[in-house]
């Protein structure tokens, strides 16, 4: 790529704050026309992660609604979770499956990999889109069980309209789901 040749100079990098979950990184840069600036970013942990659109044989969504503390309210969207270190991005989206809503899938589309806030996070995330599902549960890590909402494809417009449907990485592979659907 032309644009990685004058990527800016890393001059320092330090963790500046940290949680139980989450480092961040300030960053000094150099650009290829020497001006220098300081960043701000989540350290990069190396874990990607996986969000999966499952269909029924009916013609339904297979949505998930669950607590969000980034937003403190429930939120509507799909299957979604971290892959486990030496899982394949396909193995992880059919734990979650199994984990979140008790199904797997005996077809799974990959729709494409995203990053959220590139300027921020480093961490990628593969959409899948799910079909030929079968019914099987697996214990999660959540603290609650999680409400399972299906919701018509037919009628997938309606949800985007949906107040507690505002998940940017859901919309997005609802789209990219409804595309590879209507081929």
């Amino acid at each position: 790529m032309a644009a990685d040749k004058n990527k800016p100079e890393i001059l320092t990098t330090k963790v500046v704050a940290q949680s139980r979950l989450f480092k961040i990184e300030s960053l000094d840069l150099r650009f290829s026309n020497g001006v220098e600036r300081t960043y701000e970013r989540m350290k990069p942990s190396g874990r990607h992660a996986v969000l999966v659109v499952p269909v029924t044989a009916d013609g339904d969504l297979l949505l998930i609604r669950e607590y969000s503390a980034g937003t403190e309210q429930y939120e509507l969207g799909f299957p979604k979770g971290l892959i486990d270190p030496g899982e394949a991005a396909a193995e992880a989206a059919n734990r979650e499956l199994k984990e979140e809503i008790g199904f797997g899938a005996r077809q799974l589309v990959p729709l494409k990999e995203v990053v959220l806030a590139p300027s921020y996070f480093s961490s990628r995330m593969t959409l899948f889109l799910a079909q030929d599902l079968y019914s099987e549960q697996l214990e999660g890590d959540e603290p609650e069980p999680l409400e399972v909402v299906r919701w018509p494809v037919n009628q997938a417009e309606e949800l985007l309209h949906h107040l507690d449907f505002a998940e940017a990485r859901s919309i997005t592979a609802l789209f990219l789901a409804l595309k590879q659907l209507s081929q």
